[in-house]
């Protein structure tokens, strides 16, 4: 499988970010957003973990394979070529040379997204891209905010910064809800809530890499902050650490 991160418009300047920003959290916390938000404002990149399983699952279901069965699986990543963009305002993902970015949110590959992201050959491919990608926006611009479920613990452990984002699961199933009607998707939140506590109970007891916060991570609950409060919160937490070049 061929991934390639792509940067169209992370550059360095004023509050530029040094190093690396791990967002984790379970579904519905509202991580992309806060990603690209806080990519933004740090004029740093951005990479959107979550997507390429999507994208992965995408695949699975278009060759027609199962997506518990791990072997076949493993042989629909092995052929998948994907390109994850980097740039937090218009990111974005190919699949075979397709623009995936909508389809990937769809219902159906949501539900494949779980097992097809526990399977242990497709961790350790994208892990191994994921590192890549990370290393390559280190290198050029200086830092890089990453989100999904196991990069405080798994793909970029020596993160200097390692953000645990959770929220309520109401809270949770009512965004998520928002999310889909605006995006045009059906959704209700009583939906919206059996979807999330699924996907809780799957990613949080999976075998390879599940879904925790690392010992160092620091909890973030926004159930009662907005999306300029989460994002507010996190920059202090940049400050802090001392990741923000000024001046």
């Amino acid at each position: 499988m061929s991934t390639v991160g792509v940067s169209e418009g992370a550059v360095v300047g004023q509050g530029q970010l040094r190093g690396v920003v791990a967002l984790d959290g379970p579904a519905g916390t509202g991580k992309s957003t806060v990603a690209k938000r806080l990519a933004m404002a740090l004029d740093a990149r951005y990479l959107d973990t979550g997507s390429m399983y999507r994208a992965v699952a995408l695949a699975v279901l278009r060759a027609g394979v199962d997506p518990t069965d791990e072997v076949k699986v493993a042989e629909v990543a092995d052929n998948a070529v994907l390109q994850v963009g980097t740039d937090p305002g218009k990111p974005g993902i190919t699949l075979d040379g397709d623009d995936v970015s909508a389809e990937i949110r769809g219902p159906e590959v949501t539900l494949a997204v779980s097992p097809v992201s526990a399977a242990r050959h497709v961790r350790e491919l994208l892990v191994d891209q994921q590192r890549a990608i990370i290393a390559d926006a280190v290198d050029t611009v200086g830092g890089i905010v990453v989100e999904g479920r196991d990069i405080g613990t798994v793909v970029s452990p020596e993160a200097p910064l390692k953000v645990y984002l959770t929220a309520s699961a109401d809270a949770r199933a009512q965004r998520r809800t928002k999310q889909d009607n605006a995006a045009g998707r059906e959704s209700t939140v009583d939906a919206a809530l059996k979807d999330v506590q699924r996907r809780d109970n799957y990613d949080s007891s999976r075998a390879v890499s599940p879904l925790r916060a690392a010992d160092d991570a620091v909890e973030v609950d926004n159930t009662d902050l907005d999306l300029a409060g989460t994002v507010e919160a996190l920059l202090d937490l940049v400050e802090r650490r001392g990741l923000r070049v000024t001046g």
